[in-house]
Parts: structure tokens; sequence; C-alpha cells
């Protein structure tokens, strides 16, 4: 029998571009999805997409079926955001603050998509550049926080994993490496948001402990690191889909750092007594699936 989940299955599919994505949006596993499509192959007597196509081509079936998705799908999504409103009143207040400057890129049109959806919910940003932004989760000034993951005290939701590239000017001395290590940072000048070092996965998790020696330039604009980088003034350490345009346009280059690459997880954190509201679950949906389907090189954590 076709139920929800297979069209929900089909429109991930649509929407992240790839059965790994595909996958992490739906929070289950490669293996457990694709057995779910052989399902409703073996079903409908034929593919639903074409296996080695890039971005995901559905096929006639396939395409009926997401007909029948984009449908139902919307009506579904408002009948439970209605059922929630009914038991948990349609009133609220997101006040988001952020830990990643760089989420500004994708924010934007995610708190677009969530206002259409819970229109009576009043979200809006924190002013201002924020050195420890759980600080005004326990002041009380900010409902929510996209960033690190505050366990204690505070409800979690993940979002995802994303890699941290070293980004230098054209030409750099260090243009011919393939990978960057520890000892290439010595005696440059790393430029960084102006935030605690701790909160830095470069020096926290590389540079400290190899003992290596660097200067650090701060400048709150991730356009301002960005010019400083490509003016020689010095290296970051960015977030992949943040300097993607500039690596595309030849402004600046990028590398990636040790073996495995810098990687780092993004949440949001929200206080307890939020942690069961409906439209803050829904909030962190929709960046899940926006950002699943319009940035390059993250992994949705489950």
């Amino acid at each position: 029998m076709l139920e929800i989940r297979h069209l929900r299955t089909l429109a991930a599919l649509r929407s992240a571009g790839s059965l790994v994505r595909a996958a992490q949006l739906l929070n289950l596993t490669q293996s457990a999805l694709s057995h779910q499509i052989k399902l409703l192959e073996d079903r409908y007597g034929g593919p639903l997409f074409e296996r080695k196509s890039v971005p995901i081509g559905f096929t006639a079936t396939g395409a009926r079926l997401l007909r029948l998705a984009d449908a139902l799908l919307p009506e579904i999504e408002q009948a439970e955001r209605d059922v929630a409103r009914l038991s948990q009143g349609d009133q609220g207040q997101l006040r988001v603050a952020l830990e990643c400057h760089t989420c500004f890129d994708w924010l934007m049109p995610v708190m677009d998509e969530f206002r259409k959806r819970w229109p009576e919910v009043e979200i809006d940003l924190v002013s201002g550049f924020h050195s420890e932004p759980a600080e005004l989760l326990r002041s009380g000034a900010a409902d929510l926080v996209i960033g690190s993951d505050y366990r204690a005290g505070y409800a979690t939701f993940p979002l995802f994993r994303f890699e941290i590239l070293c980004v230098m000017a054209q030409k750099h001395r260090l243009q011919a490496q393939r990978r960057l290590a520890a000892a290439d940072f010595e005696g440059e000048t790393l430029i960084t948001y102006p935030v605690p070092e701790e909160r830095i996965d470069l020096i926290r998790e590389l540079l400290l402990p190899k003992g290596i020696n660097f200067q650090r330039r701060t400048a709150e604009l991730t356009v301002a690191i960005l010019q400083l980088v490509a003016s020689r003034r010095g290296v970051a350490a960015l977030p992949n889909w943040a300097i993607k345009n500039y690596v595309d346009y030849d402004y600046v280059m990028a590398r990636p750092i040790g073996e495995q690459g810098l990687w780092s997880d993004l949440f949001v954190s929200v206080p307890e007594p939020l942690r069961h509201k409906a439209y803050v679950a829904d909030f962190v949906n929709v960046i899940r699936e926006q950002c699943a389907a319009s940035l390059d090189g993250i992994k949705l954590l489950s």
C-alpha cells in the first residue's frame, strides 16, 4: 500500500538530489531507504528514477507519484501545524542568535519559509555581534541559538556537519599543498571573527595542541575576512558553503585541513520549555530541508 512516508521519500530524493543525502534528511540508513524504494519499484513494476543521473531524474512513474506528493504533503503538513496550534496555542516568539556568523548566507531563506508556515510566530534575529551567544539563552535575551552543542540545561537539535577549509590569496606560498598540516600555519596571520580562541575549531583542534605559533587578526563580517585574505593580510578558516562563490570566481583559494579534513557540527539549542513546541521542531526541519537542497558538502546529523 502506498503510504505517506513513501511520498515523503520521493520528495526528499528530489530535494536532496542523492540517495545519501535523502537518507540523512529522512533520518534513515541508506540501506533502509534503498529497501523502501525497492519495495515501491516492485509494486509499480519499474524504476522510479534514473540511478546514474545527477541530479536525480525521475521516470514517468516516479514523476506521477511526485505530483501526488506535491498535492498531498503540503495539505498533511498544514493539518499537522493546525493541530499543533490547537493543542499548544498559536502564538510564539523566536529570537534567533548565531554563533556561526557565516550562517547568514542560508538563514534568510529559511526564515522566509518559516514565516509562511507560522505567520503568527514572531521570528527575528538578535542584532549585533555576540562573542558568547549561549549567554543570550541564559539571560533570556534569545530563544534559540544556532551554533555549538549546549547540552547542559538546553534542548539541542542536530543540524549538519560541515568542512572548514583554509582560505588563502591567489599565489599564496601554500598554494601547491593539496592539504594543509598544522606546521603549515607556523608564522601565519589567522584572520577570524572576534570570538574566544577556544571557540575557533582550527585553533582549538589543531594549532594549540601542536604548539604552532601564529598571529591573529579579527573582523566581524565574512566579506571583510575574505577581503583581508585576498589582499594578503593573512589566511582564514571558514565553512565550505561560505566561500564557494569566492573560490569559484578565483577571488581566493581554499585547501582542506588535515588528512581527514577539519569538520564541525552545527546545532539548534533552545531552553527546555521550548523543546516540545511544534514551531521549534518545524524551524529545525526547514533548516535541514533547505540546507540539504542548497549547501554542497554538508552531512546531515541524525
